[in-house]
């Protein structure tokens, strides 16, 4: 249950795991920030062994309260993607725009209307383009329940986020430890009277728990991905290449190894297996696979984020793909879902934990 501990103005809340199947990997707990958008700090998870593990890079809750203060360097949420699992809405990935002059913001076309987001995000290189970045709700408190130890859920009367957004929403989250499954759902709801524009996605930091990031290996059934300029800026040109007889072919029953690649790259045309999209992280030196897969049928693409120097793979199930609005894209369908007034549209991503051999 939750904790004295507060981040972002609320408490944080511990979820533990009562229906576990008997044998093999399960997660057993996990740890949500409802101050911070119901974002993940943690899941633990018990592998075929006995031993329960971290399964997610992220500081302990002390740390965390640190980290996630609102200072400069924590602007719009920022912080809150750079562990654990931020839920990123009402887009994911960036958003380009014209920069204004003594604001941290750009101006930008959403949807046909005119908006100014935060500029929280950019190239590091001089010159280098600044972007909002993630979403809405980085940094936003959202009410929550708690009604059993394996579940909680929140409900964030979001209307038009700030005066920044097309329409107005209401965002219903769940988190659940089911079946020895992490799962999360969420469910945008169109409360306003016009159309209202919706991206979700997920940003998770899937630790690699044997440490030797060379060996372990990812799957995505994907026939195209997402070229972009460079890997500083990371913005989409409006090309899709196929990762067909390529070096982003990571569709393979047993994907391909990470070795020294550096991956910041959105994959689309997702191949779907039973009738879910489905992506994999698997660390063959500690026995073990994650399987994230979405039923959602707005899940469009995976973005994944995978430094060389670092043992952890950032898999994000997501609506749209970067910039979605850009003219880069032409009349190119990027994922960005359109609920008509009254209606809603529903996300989920669920991972399950498994031993090699045995998916």
């Amino acid at each position: 249950m939750a904790q004295a501990l507060r981040i972002g103005g609320e408490p944080l809340i511990r979820l533990s795991a009562r229906d576990l199947r008997p044998a093999g990997p399960a997660f057993v707990e996990a740890t949500v920030l409802p101050g911070r958008g119901m974002m993940l700090l943690q899941a633990r998870l018990r592998q075929a062994s006995g031993e329960v593990i971290d399964a997610i890079v992220a500081p302990d809750p002390d740390a965390a309260a640190h980290e996630l203060d609102g200072g400069p360097d924590d602007f719009a949420g920022n912080k809150a993607f750079s562990f654990g699992g931020a839920i990123l809405a009402p887009s994911a990935n960036r958003i380009r725009g014209r920069p204004v002059e003594g604001a941290r913001e750009i101006e930008t076309m959403v949807a046909g209307r005119a908006v100014r987001l935060p500029r929280n995000w950019g190239g590091k290189a001089p010159g280098a383009e600044q972007y909002a970045m993630h979403g809405l709700i980085l940094d936003v408190a959202v009410p929550w329940r708690q009604e059993s130890p394996d579940r909680v859920t929140g409900l964030l009367e979001a209307g038009d986020f700030g005066g920044r957004w097309p329409g107005r929403a209401a965002l219903d989250f769940e988190w659940r430890l089911e079946g020895g499954d992490l799962v999360l759902r969420l469910a945008a709801h169109n409360v306003g009277a016009e159309p209202l524009p919706m991206g979700v996605g997920w940003h998770p930091y899937f630790a690699l728990p044997s440490g030797d990031r060379r060996q372990a290996r990812l799957r995505v059934p994907a026939r195209s991905w997402v070229p972009v300029n460079n890997y500083d800026e990371v913005l989409p040109t409006g090309r899709i290449a196929e990762t067909s007889n390529s070096a982003f072919d990571f569709g393979g029953p047993a994907g391909q190894p990470l070795a020294e690649r550096y991956l910041d790259d959105c994959f689309t045309d997702l191949r779907r297996e039973a009738g879910q999209a489905v992506a994999e992280v698997r660390d063959p030196a500690a026995g073990l696979g994650l399987r994230i897969a979405s039923p959602s049928p707005h899940v469009k693409a995976f973005q994944v984020y995978a430094p060389p120097d670092k043992a952890f793979v950032v898999v994000e199930p997501q609506f749209n793909l970067a910039d979605p609005y850009g003219a880069e894209w032409g009349a190119r369908d990027t994922g960005m879902a359109t609920v008509p007034p009254g209606g809603s549209v529903s996300y989920e991503a669920r991972v399950t934990a498994f031993t090699l051999g045995n998916p």
